[in-house]
C-alpha cells in the first residue's frame, strides 16, 4: 500500500515537471515567434527608410540603431575600407553612443583584426567571447574605453566587391541566437545598396556642380568677349556706312563688302550673347499682357531692312487687336525675329515671306511661311538642335551659327508653347508655326 502511494506521488511529480517543461517550451516558442515578428517588422521599416534616403549620414544612423535593436545588442558599428590606404575606419556608431567620437578616429588594420578577416574572407564571424580570439584588435577597446565581450560581424557587399563590415557588439544574453546572423546580413545588404545609391547621387551632384562652374565660365567669357567686340565693331560699321554713302564705283563696292561682313559679325555676336537662352526656364520669364498686333509690328521693323535688301516681299497679317498672350515681350520678340530672319536667309531674292496669326480657342498660332529652299523631311526636327546646319558646313552658302531656331524653341517652350516646322520638300518653301497658350500657365 505504501509503495503504491509512493509510486503515485512520483508519477504526479513527474507529470508536474513535464507540464512545466512543456509550458516553458511553449512560452519559449511564443517568445521566439513574437521576437521574429517584431524583428521582421523592424526590417521592413528600415528597408523603407534606407531606400528613400539619399543621405549617407541618415543611412548609417538608421543602420546602427536598427542593428542594435533587432539583435538585442549593446552597440553596433560600420567599418569601411579606405581604397587608398587599405586601412579600416569606423564610420558610424548608434545614436548617443558615448565612444562614437573616439572610435571614428581609430584606424583598424586589415591584417590582425576581426573586421579585416570578415572583409578579406567575405564571411561572417560569430563570437560569444572575443577574449578567446587572437584576431580581436584590443587597441580599439583600450583607446575608446569600450569593452567588447561578444561580437557578430558580416561583410557589406556592393555588387561583387566587399567594402566593409557591419558588426553588432555585446549581445544582451548568454549567446547570439540562430536568426541573428540572418538579420544582420539582411541589414548589411540593404545598407550597401542604399550607400551605393547615395554615393552615386553625391558623384552626380559634384559633376553637376563642376558643369555649372564650367557653364558659368563659358557664359562669363561670352559676355566679356561680346562686350569687347561690340565697341570696335561699332566703329567699323560707322565708317563702313559713311564710306558706302560717300564713295563711288569700285571703292563703294569695297565699302559695301566691309559693311555686309560687319553686319554678319554683329549677328554672330548676337547669337553668342543669346546662348544663355538655350536653357531658359519658366521662372526666368518676365510675363506681361502682350498684344500680338503690336508685337508683329515690332518684328516687321526689325527685319524689314534685311528683307528689302534682298528684294523680298514681307507680308504681315492683321490679327485682331484684342488677341493677347501672357508672355515675356522681349524674349518673344527675339524668338519671332529669329524665325523670320531664318525665313529671309533661306528665301531667294524677290521671294515671298508671310506672317499670319490664327486665333484658336485655347491658343494662338503664329505662322511664318516662305517660298524658299524648303526643308528635307529628315531635318524637320533637326533644325531646332543647337548648331545644326542642313547644309554641309564646308560647302554651305548660308551663314550663321545655327542657334536662332534653337533659341526660339527654348523660349517658346519656356512659355509652355510649341514650335514646329512643315515643308513639302526641296525648293517648295517651309512654314514654321509657333503655338502659344492664351491664358497664364
Amino acid at each position: 500500500m505504501g509503495d503504491r502511494i509512493f509510486k503515485n506521488a512520483r508519477v504526479a511529480e513527474m507529470q508536474r515537471h513535464w507540464k512545466k517543461a512543456m509550458t516553458n517550451q511553449a512560452q519559449s516558442v511564443e517568445d521566439r515567434q513574437t521576437r521574429a515578428m517584431r524583428s521582421l517588422n523592424r526590417l521592413v521599416e528600415v528597408s523603407l527608410i534606407l531606400n528613400s534616403s539619399l543621405s549617407t549620414e541618415e543611412i548609417l544612423t538608421q543602420l546602427m540603431d536598427a542593428s542594435a535593436e533587432i539583435l538585442n545588442a549593446e552597440s553596433a558599428s560600420v567599418i569601411l575600407m579606405d581604397r587608398n590606404t587599405h586601412q579600416l575606419h569606423f564610420v558610424a556608431m548608434p545614436t548617443g553612443a558615448a565612444q562614437a567620437e573616439k572610435l571614428v578616429r581609430i584606424p583598424v588594420p586589415l591584417e590582425g583584426s576581426i573586421a579585416g578577416h570578415i572583409i578579406k574572407e567575405n564571411q561572417a564571424i560569430v563570437l560569444d567571447d572575443v577574449s578567446q580570439d587572437p584576431r580581436h584588435y584590443r587597441n580599439t577597446d583600450d583607446q575608446s574605453g569600450f569593452k567588447t565581450r561578444s561580437l557578430l560581424g558580416v561583410p557589406m557587399r556592393i555588387k561583387d566587391r566587399v567594402v566593409g563590415a557591419l558588426e553588432a557588439v555585446n549581445k544582451i544574453g548568454d549567446h547570439w541566437e540562430a536568426d541573428d546572423q540572418n538579420y544582420l546580413e539582411n541589414l548589411a545588404s540593404q545598407a550597401a545598396i542604399a550607400l551605393e545609391k547615395a554615393e552615386l547621387v553625391d558623384q552626380l551632384q559634384k559633376a553637376n556642380a563642376e558643369l555649372s562652374q564650367v557653364d558659368k565660365l563659358k557664359n562669363d567669357f561670352i559676355a566679356i568677349a561680346s562686350h569687347e567686340l561690340r565697341t570696335p565693331l561699332g566703329v567699323i560699321l560707322g565708317y563702313a556706312s559713311f564710306l558706302k554713302d560717300e564713295a563711288q564705283g569700285e571703292l563703294g563696292d569695297h565699302a559695301d563688302a566691309v559693311l555686309n561682313s560687319a553686319l554678319k559679325m554683329r549677328n554672330l555676336i548676337e547669337d553668342m550673347t543669346n546662348l544663355r537662352f538655350l536653357k531658359i526656364g519658366d521662372s526666368e520669364l518676365q510675363r506681361d499682357e502682350v498684344s500680338l498686333s503690336s508685337l508683329l509690328q515690332l518684328v516687321r521693323g526689325d527685319v524689314l531692312a534685311l528683307a528689302s535688301a534682298n528684294d523680298q516681299v514681307l507680308t504681315l497679317g492683321r490679327p485682331d487687336p484684342d488677341v493677347v498672350v501672357y508672355a515675356d515681350r522681349a524674349l518673344l520678340l527675339m524668338a519671332l525675329t529669329n524665325i523670320v530672319n531664318n525665313a529671309i536667309k533661306f528665301t531667294p531674292q524677290e521671294g515671298n515671306i508671310q506672317i499670319k496669326v490664327i486665333d484658336r480657342p485655347q491658343e494662338v498660332w503664329i505662322c511664318v511661311q516662305d517660298d524658299g529652299v524648303g526643308i528635307p523631311e529628315r531635318d524637320l526636327e533637326n533644325i531646332f538642335k543647337p548648331f545644326y546646319q542642313v547644309e554641309d558646313h564646308m560647302t554651305r552658302r548660308h551663314g550663321g551659327m545655327g542657334l536662332g531656331l534653337s533659341i526660339a524653341k527654348a523660349v517658346v517652350e519656356a512659355h509652355r508653347g510649341r514650335l514646329w516646322a512643315e515643308s513639302a520638300g526641296k525648293n517648295q518653301g517651309a512654314t514654321l508655326t509657333m503655338s502659344l497658350p492664351k491664358g497664364w500657365v
